[in-house]
């Protein structure tokens, strides 16, 4: 979940500043330069650049992000036996699943927590928490390795930019239109865009944004069973079982925090759809049912 966190959050800080920097510029009035009709054509075109370049620097950024956010110690030069067997680990994962070696880091955090982050297959960062480290057995933590690989195999953090990119393009274009008919419609601005405009844009795009990450946690959640199948693959299925398991034990769902990252969170009704990572006990029921 934390990769899915800083990615987003990167992502709309990026979309409100280059939202700004165009009203600021004007350009978005170059949509309204002959009187009350939206160019719609334009304005989708306007709204794609806008949406795909938030996220795709947002992707850009991912490593950078993440290392600062997380305080990511990146392992150079091993230090100890823990430092040199992760290593080892990472890089005989990445071999088999046929990628550039990542590099590989760790961060102070309690919990048990791992990600995977970076622009492309062979430009990747992989970093575990101490807590995971010190929770988790070898083998439980070889399949966490095995589960942050196959993100990185399986491409998922390109395919998320895409998917949020056309996200944040039909967001900003339905919020543009809904601060055109509010500005001109009920408070009757003739030309130009009044303060009504900017403001109902920017609160429309809030709005729009939340209901349009439930489509962007639903893609995540598949996601996630695809890496616990590819992380069974490397690693070994009941290995994955077993760190799935391990998971499940140390965070009951009554005592699980906001910020919980690792492998997954538990949740019912509304609040599933605005779940990155599918309840554990579907996860660890996937794997046991498969072939």
């Amino acid at each position: 979940m934390m990769r899915i966190f800083l990615f987003l959050a990167t992502n709309v800080a990026i979309l409100i500043v280059v939202s700004i920097v165009f009203n600021v510029l004007g350009l978005s009035g170059a949509l309204d330069a002959r009187g009350v009709n939206l160019n719609l054509n334009a304005l989708l075109i306007m709204s794609a650049v806008i949406g795909m370049s938030g996220s795709f620097i947002s992707l850009a950024m991912s490593k950078w992000s993440a290392k600062n956010a997380m305080g990511v110690y990146v392992i150079e030069q091993p230090q100890n036996q823990t430092e040199k067997w992760l290593v080892d680990t990472v890089a005989r994962l990445a071999r088999q699943a046929n990628i550039g070696m990542p590099e590989v880091g760790m961060f102070q955090q309690h919990e048990a927590n791992a990600f995977a982050t970076g622009m492309s297959k062979n430009s990747a960062l992989v970093a575990v928490s101490t807590g995971l480290l010190e929770t988790m057995s070898a083998d439980e933590v070889e399949a966490v390795l095995g589960h942050e690989i196959s993100h990185v195999s399986n491409g998922d953090m390109v395919t998320m930019a895409l998917m949020q990119g056309v996200v944040n393009t039909f967001v900003y274009f339905f919020a543009t239109i809904i601060g055109h008919v509010v500005d001109r419609v009920v408070f009757k601005t003739e030309r130009g865009y009044g303060p009504a405009y900017y403001i109902t844009q920017m609160a429309a795009q809030l709005v729009l944004g939340i209901l349009a990450s439930m489509l962007v946690m639903w893609f995540s959640r598949r996601r996630e069973f695809r890496a616990d199948a590819g992380g069974a693959a490397l690693a070994g299925r009941q290995k994955m079982i077993g760190a799935l398991r391990a998971l499940q034990r140390s965070h009951e769902p009554s005592a699980l925090p906001d910020q919980l990252a690792a492998f997954g969170i538990n949740g019912g009704g509304v609040m599933r759809l605005f779940m990155s990572h599918p309840p554990l006990e579907e996860r660890i029921a996937a794997l046991q049912n498969s072939r």
